[in-house]
């Protein structure tokens, strides 16, 4: 086993949204070596064992990427390319029908994958669904705590110094649970958002924003000409595991989807690819 995958040992875990879990104190191998899980010591809870596959090193942490992210991302990805694929076979019957034959037998294969797509998206909304419910009893747990401190506060049974400890950190878990709150919501809306129409109304936009060259040189002053359009910056697949620290923050729900995507760390990206 390489020193490489024992570096997290000792190490303080987190979720990826910034709330602590607890200390990295060993771990579990299989018979060839491979680690299975990792033994993380949440103080009165116990000892955890979280999957191996779940977990990060960034820095001096070792951050944990639960499960329903890996699978969304990992149902996102394949659900996209499904729907790309489909999209090019139309496109090839259009431009010459004595192909259609052939298109209609990988169609059928495609029109399959996305039935199976579909079923595996609606197991994963149950699951979002779920989560959700769960961070709702959280937020209420949470603000009874701090309501109960500043009742306290009130009647002169705590100092206006433990008070204001107690709301920072209460305000801290709030936004570490509306965080993940609101990448459930751009996780439902990427999936909901993936259809045949869409992918061809994506590639249509691509297509009206390319610029035709003029290459007839200009004889006259030349006007000031708005600076080129870039394009967006793609969050996944662009930056190893451990190079760049983690940034988690909210997205709004009604930004775009490169917007969304721009949500995710790069290295948490990388990580989920693969």
């Amino acid at each position: 086993m390489s020193e490489e995958k024992l570096a997290f040992v000792g190490k303080q875990v987190k979720d990826i949204y910034g709330t602590f879990i607890g200390k990295v104190v060993g771990i579990i191998t299989e018979i060839d070596g491979e680690i299975e899980s990792v033994g993380v010591d949440c103080g009165s809870a116990g000892i955890k064992q979280l999957p191996y596959e779940q977990l990060v090193v960034q820095g001096d942490f070792v951050f944990f990427i639960p499960k329903w992210r890996l699978e969304a991302q990992k149902l996102i990805r394949q659900k996209s390319l499904t729907l790309k694929r489909m999209k090019a076979l139309h496109e090839i019957v259009a431009e010459n029908d004595g192909m259609k034959e052939d298109a209609e037998l990988v169609s059928i294969k495609y029109e399959k994958k996305l039935g199976e797509i579909n079923e595996a998206e609606k197991a994963v909304s149950d699951k979002l669904t779920a989560r959700l419910a769960e961070l709702d009893a959280e937020a209420k747990q949470v603000k009874a705590v701090l309501f109960d401190a500043k009742l306290q506060f009130r009647s002169n049974e705590m100092k206006e110094e433990t008070y204001q400890q107690v709301k920072i950190n209460t305000d801290e878990l709030v936004e570490h649970i509306n965080n993940e709150r609101t990448e459930i919501g751009n996780v439902r809306a990427k999936l909901s958002g993936l259809t045949l129409e869409s992918i061809t109304a994506d590639a249509a936009t691509i297509t009206t924003t390319e610029a035709p060259v003029d290459s007839t040189p200009s004889t006259t002053e030349s006007a000031p000409q708005p600076a080129a359009s870039q394009a967006e910056p793609v969050t996944a697949n662009t930056a190893p595991a451990e190079e760049k620290p983690i940034t988690v923050t909210a997205s709004d729900n009604n930004s775009n989807s490169n917007n969304n995507e721009g949500h995710d760390a790069a290295w948490l990206n990388q990580v989920i690819q693969q």
